[in-house]
């Protein structure tokens, strides 16, 4: 399977379909609202996978709106095809080869929970859903709730944490600090006043008193001084320093 995939799928729902159908190859296939960023995966009534599309470009070209979801069980006879000494796109060469030499490509469709971690953005995202119990895994300690303080953090009675916020081992939240949806890593510090959501802040970064950060990323190292404002997609260099009340993102109104 993928490395970059968060998701709930019985694994041994899709081992059965691959013994019951004799397939060479199956595949775990995931519906998509907007199917435009995904290569495309059609099936007949059976299941059987009829051919793997690029990206669509056009409306003409969205034939389905299901989409490879990066799980799969192999024949081993398939594997030892693989060439050996080189990387190989199984998704871009193998399938595709197989198809043509008329093999049996197996596709189960499967609702459950389903994630691409590609961005940081969906980062942020999925660990949100685990800690929240949207994407249920034994990974995850305790109680599902609104936030996941790990051990060795710091957070201070009054400050406010909530929509999945994880907060790393040895990270520390000062007072009146608010933090949603985000997730704090090991050794950050967020100073008091500070307001963060739908944001991943990098190992030992600081976030300065009453800054306000939104559906951003700051690396590793860096250090937001007080009274900024980061929003929309900004994304801060490792071990940058932004100083106090130097950038502003909010309109003048």
């Amino acid at each position: 399977f993928n490395g970059d995939i968060l998701t709930g799928l019985d694994i041994g729902a899709l081992v059965r379909t691959h013994e019951t159908t004799g397939a060479d190859v199956s595949l775990h296939l995931t519906k998509v609202t907007d199917p435009r960023a995904y290569g495309l995966v059609p099936t007949d009534d059976t299941g059987r996978v009829l051919a793997f599309l690029e990206k669509p470009q056009t409306p003409e070209e969205i034939v389905t709106d299901q989409i490879n979801a990066g799980a799969y069980v192999f024949r081993r006879s398939v594997i030892d095809t693989i060439p050996a000494g080189r990387p190989v796109s199984v998704e871009r060469e193998t399938f595709p080869e197989l198809l043509a030499t008329g093999a049996h490509l197996q596709g189960m469709v499967d609702s459950t929970y389903w994630l691409d971690l590609g961005t940081p953005a969906a980062f942020v995202r999925g660990s949100a859903d685990l800690v929240l119990g949207r994407a249920p895994s034994p990974a995850i300690p305790g109680r599902c709730g609104d936030r996941l303080v790990l051990p060795t953090a710091q957070v201070a009675p009054d400050a406010k944490l909530a929509g999945g916020t994880v907060i790393g081992e040895g990270a520390f939240v000062a007072e009146g600090a608010r933090v949603f949806g985000s997730t704090i890593l090991p050794g950050a510090v967020i100073e008091p006043g500070a307001v963060i959501t739908d944001s991943l802040i990098g190992t030992r970064a600081r976030v300065g008193t009453r800054s306000v950060l939104s559906d951003t990323v700051i690396g590793d190292g860096a250090i937001i001084g007080a009274d900024n404002e980061l929003r929309s997609g900004a994304r801060i260099w490792c071990d940058a320093h932004i100083p106090a009340a130097s950038l502003r993102f909010s309109s003048d109104t």
